[in-house]
C-alpha cells in the first residue's frame, strides 16, 4: 500500500447496523480527541454504507465502493452488522464482516480477554483479577469453509465440510507464537496453547501436527495442547493460567464469547481480524437490536479495538506516538470504570453511551 503523506492515515469506517451506529460514533469521537493531544500522525475517518439495513434498502450489503475502500484504506474500523429477519433468499444472514474477512484474507481474529479494576468480577477467585490471555481464531477456513457450501440432500440430511490446510494452520500458528513473544516482554513468560479435538477428528489430528512443526521454530517459547472441552473448562475454573491460544474458526467463535463473558460481557470485549496486507478492528459484540438508539450502549469494547488498531498502525508503520496514544486511551477508560462514579449501565450504572465517552474524554491525559 502506498502512503503519500507519512504524518496521515486513511480509516474506512463501516458502522453498520444498531448500536454499531452508536458506539463507532463514540469511538470516532474519541480517536478524535486522543490525536489532538499529540504531535502523531492524524487518522482520517472516512464512512462508508454496509450491513443488514443497507441490504434490505438496497440490495447490497458489501457495496463495491465500501470493498474497495476497504482495500484501500490504512485500516478498517468496524461497529456491528446483522438485524433480525433481514436475510438473503437462501435464509442466511448478511454478515459482511465475513465477506471483508474472505475478502481481504484476514486469517487471524485475535480476540484479548483482560481484566482490570472496575469490570465485573464474575469469578470468585481472586486470582480471576490477572486474567490476561489472547484467543487466536484462525478465520478463513475451518468449519466456516462451509459457508454457502453446504448441501440438503432430499430433505433428510445435511453436510458442512470443515477444511483445514497446511497454509492456513501454519500461518496462524507463526502469528500465534509472535504475538506471544510480544506479550513475553510485558508477563516475563510466553505459552502457546493449541485448541482442537485432535482425538475425534483426522482434520483436527492434521492441525495439531502442523501446530507441532511450526512450534519448533519458536525456542523462546513453550507450547502445549488442549482438547477444546477440556480447554472450555479451563477457561471458566483456572483462566488465569492462559496466555496466548489459536484454534480452528468455529471453535474460536465459540470460546471467545465464553471468555468475554469472564471480564462482564461483550461490552469489554475487543477484537482484531488481521491478516499480512490488512486488518480490520471491531467490538466483539453484535448490534443489540433491543437497546439500539436509547443511548444505553457500552462503547467499551470500541474504544479497545480502537487501541488496537492504533498499536497495530504503530508497529506496521514505524510510528510510537500511536501506541503511546493506544495507552491513554486504554487508561482513560481503565481510569473511568476503576473510579465509578460513570458506569456503563450494562454493569449497572446509569451512564449510557455519550455519558461514557464524555468520560472517558475527560480522562484523557493533557500534555
Amino acid at each position: 500500500m502506498s502512503q503519500t503523506d507519512s504524518s496521515k492515515f486513511e480509516i474506512a469506517v463501516l458502522p453498520g447496523d444498531g448500536i454499531g451506529v452508536e458506539v463507532m460514533e463514540a469511538c470516532v469521537a474519541l480517536l478524535e480527541a486522543a490525536q489532538k493531544l499529540d504531535k502523531g500522525p492524524l487518522l482520517k475517518m472516512t464512512s462508508y454504507d454496509a450491513g443488514a439495513q443497507h441490504y434490505a434498502k438496497t440490495g447490497e450489503a458489501l457495496p463495491a465502493r465500501t470493498l474497495d475502500a476497504a482495500r484501500s484504506a490504512h485500516a478498517v474500523l468496524f461497529g456491528a452488522m446483522g438485524w433480525p429477519n433481514v436475510r438473503y433468499p437462501d435464509g442466511t444472514e448478511p454478515i459482511p464482516q465475513l465477506d471483508l474477512r474472505m475478502e481481504l484474507d484476514l486469517f487471524a481474529g485475535v480476540r484479548p480477554i483482560r481484566w482490570f479494576p472496575g469490570l465485573p468480577k464474575v469469578l470468585a477467585n481472586e486470582q480471576a483479577s490477572s486474567i490476561d490471555f489472547v484467543l487466536v481464531r484462525e478465520q478463513t477456513e475451518g468449519l466456516f469453509y462451509a459457508r454457502g457450501r453446504g448441501k440438503v440432500i432430499d430433505d433428510s440430511e445435511a453436510y458442512d465440510t470443515m477444511q483445514i490446510t497446511r497454509r492456513g494452520t501454519e500461518r496462524v500458528t507463526r502469528f500465534a507464537f509472535e504475538l506471544a513473544k510480544q506479550r513475553k516482554a510485558r508477563r516475563g513468560e510466553a505459552r502457546v496453547t493449541c485448541v482442537d479435538k485432535a482425538n475425534v477428528f483426522t482434520s483436527m489430528a492434521f492441525f495439531r501436527n502442523v501446530f507441532n512443526d511450526v512450534a519448533r521454530e519458536f525456542e523462546s517459547v513453550s507450547f502445549d495442547h488442549a482438547y477444546v472441552d477440556a480447554l472450555a473448562l479451563t477457561m471458566v475454573a483456572k483462566p488465569w493460567n492462559l496466555d496466548v491460544l489459536v484454534t480452528e474458526n468455529m471453535f474460536g467463535d465459540i470460546l471467545s464469547d465464553l471468555a468475554a463473558g469472564l471480564i462482564g460481557g461483550m461490552g469489554m470485549a475487543p477484537s482484531a481480524d488481521i491478516g499480512d496486507a490488512h486488518a480490520l478492528f471491531q467490538p466483539a459484540h453484535g448490534t443489540a437490536p433491543d437497546i439500539a438508539g436509547q443511548d444505553k450502549a457500552n462503547p467499551g469494547a470500541m474504544f479497545l479495538s480502537g487501541a488496537m488498531m492504533l498499536d497495530w498502525l504503530a508497529q506496521r508503520h514505524d510510528e510510537p506516538t500511536l501506541a503511546t496514544r493506544a495507552r491513554n486511551i486504554e487508561q482513560a477508560l481503565q481510569r473511568v470504570l476503576a473510579y465509578g462514579e460513570v458506569r456503563p449501565m450494562e454493569y449497572g450504572g446509569r451512564a449510557g453511551t455519550k455519558a461514557m465517552t464524555e468520560a472517558v474524554i475527560a480522562a484523557l491525559p493533557n500534555p
